[in-house]
């Protein structure tokens, strides 16, 4: 779509639970999916494909073990290292593991196993190394040399508690920090970019001045990190329960990084899922999850709405932008 009037440029067909993640570049649009020889049954071909943002067309269609984690495309289950040189797929046969591409040489070159964790979260200072989510609170970061194979393969303390209150595996990051949000509202800032994961601060978005309607995070793709204003901005509901954790927003909460303060609530327009651009003073993309409308946020010098699209599609847990 084109973001200024929400046009409709073409599509790229994505197979059977397709995943898909933006080049860091943006020049590429990966996708991870299966096909089968008789539609829904037969021989069945796994693949990773590049296709050109600029045309759509396919630059790439890559060969991989037939594992890729048949889901909704979260972000994380397939990303890239900072420089785009390797590819990592999230698999699941219910056995987490991941997948190296090199897409310099366009070949799967291994596959890494992270047993009991979910997502891939790459360094950013490092561009062979990556982390990724445990069940028990803690990360796996694993370095691996350029044919995939792992370097060092290391497991952090305990992060949080995912018992008391777990935290949603979709984060935005600043460099090697990433910004993760609990079910509660509690921010935890992860540094991954060494060989052990740590935990540099953890912080309340909820005070007794703001938390009058139990409000709570919620959405797919519920929060996004602007680096240069220094802002985080999060998808929240009011009413938050046991299992009120993908309900559409009914605020989007922007917050300073610096005082960690919330510094606005605007309407979240029942958005599922929200990106940022990647401009210096960059737009909010949001996707309403009842109506199927994109809204398009000014974020400077405040957040607020400027436009929204006509209906598009049914439901999208994921969107990303140039």
């Amino acid at each position: 779509l084109n973001g200024d009037n929400f046009k409709y440029l073409g599509l790229i067909g994505t197979g059977l639970f397709g995943l898909t993640a933006l080049s860091n570049d943006s020049g590429e649009m990966f996708v991870a999916t299966t096909y089968y020889s008789k539609g829904t049954r037969g021989t069945r071909t796994e693949l990773l494909e590049a296709y050109s943002t600029k045309d759509l067309t396919l630059k790439a269609e890559i060969p991989i073990p037939p594992r890729h984690a048949q889901a909704l495309p979260y972000v994380g289950l397939i990303t890239s290292s900072a420089d785009d040189h390797y590819v990592y797929i999230q698999n699941a046969t219910p056995a987490s593991s991941v997948t190296i591409v090199d897409r310099k040489s366009e070949k799967f070159i291994s596959e890494i196993t992270t047993p009991g964790c979910w997502v891939i979260l790459p360094s950013a200072s490092n561009m062979s190394r990556f982390s990724t989510m445990c069940g028990d609170g803690t990360f796996i970061t694993v370095t691996h040399d350029q044919e995939g194979q792992v370097v060092s393969q290391n497991r952090s303390e305990k992060l949080f508690d995912p018992d008391a209150d777990p935290l949603f595996v979709q984060g935005s990051r600043i460099g090697d920090v990433f910004y993760f949000v609990s079910y509660k509202g509690v921010i935890h800032e992860i540094d991954l970019g060494s060989e052990t994961a740590t935990l540099k601060a953890t912080w309340s978005v909820l005070s007794d001045d703001n938390d009058d309607g139990n409000w709570r995070p919620g959405g797919y793709q519920l929060i996004a990190v602007d680096k240069t204003a220094q802002r985080l901005y999060l998808a929240m509901h009011s009413g938050g329960k046991e299992g009120s954790h993908k309900y559409p927003a009914e605020e989007i909460w922007a917050l300073d990084l610096k005082t960690k303060n919330v510094i606005q609530r605007v309407s979240g327009g029942n958005s599922v899922a929200m990106t940022l651009t990647k401009e210096s003073k960059p737009f909010l993309y949001a996707y309403d999850g009842v109506e199927a409308k994109i809204l398009k946020y000014e974020t400077m010098p405040v957040l607020k709405t400027v436009s929204k699209s006509d209906t598009i599609g049914e439901f999208a847990g994921l969107i990303q932008s140039h």
